[in-house]
Order: C-alpha cells, then structure tokens, then sequence
C-alpha cells in the first residue's frame, strides 16, 4: 500500500459500564481538532446498537503519512492518556480495504 493511497481504518472502544456518555463527550471535544488536521477525511463515532457502552470509530485519512502524524499528534496522546478513567481496556485497532466486488 503506498503511502499517498486512502487508509480506513475501524477503531472498536468499550467503556467501564455506565460510562459510554464519558466517551461521547470526549469525542465531542476532540472531534473537531482531528477533522481540521490534513488529511483527515473522515472521524465520526458510532455507538453500538444494543450496548450504549460500546462504540465503533470510523476513520478515513489521505494518506498512511496523514495517520502516523495524527496517531503521534499531542492531542491524541493526551487523549489516549485521559480515556484511560473511562474506557474498560485498550481500543482495537482495524486497518481496511475495500474488495472489487461488483
């Protein structure tokens, strides 16, 4: 894969139970910085249908180099530090393509 093909990526996030509001709010605060970073051309969460605790994270970005920047990014580090008081364990981390299915 080269680094200038579009990557998505899906990230799956549980939280201590009740705490599934704690991680919406987080997103919501750091939502808008992550979009406004170059090459992000998609960051949207979406919370699991019957299980308010947990969520799926639906990535898009330009490039494997635009990834690696935001996953280094200081905002992401403090993230990840912060999640830790309400998350149930570590996020699992799914790069994807598409198949030529007609």
């Amino acid at each position: 894969m080269s680094n200038a093909t579009p990557l998505k990526v899906l990230v799956h996030l549980t939280t201590r139970p009740g705490l599934g509001a704690e991680q919406i709010a987080a997103f919501t605060a750091l939502a808008p910085t992550v979009r406004a970073e170059p090459g992000c051309l998609r960051y949207d969460l979406h919370t699991v249908a019957d299980d308010p605790d947990r969520f799926v994270l639906i990535e898009e970005w330009a490039s494997a180099e635009a990834l690696r920047l935001h996953d280094g990014s200081a905002h992401m580090v403090a993230a990840d530090a912060a999640n830790k008081a309400f998350r149930a364990g570590p996020a699992e981390v799914v790069l994807i393509s598409p198949e030529p299915v007609a």
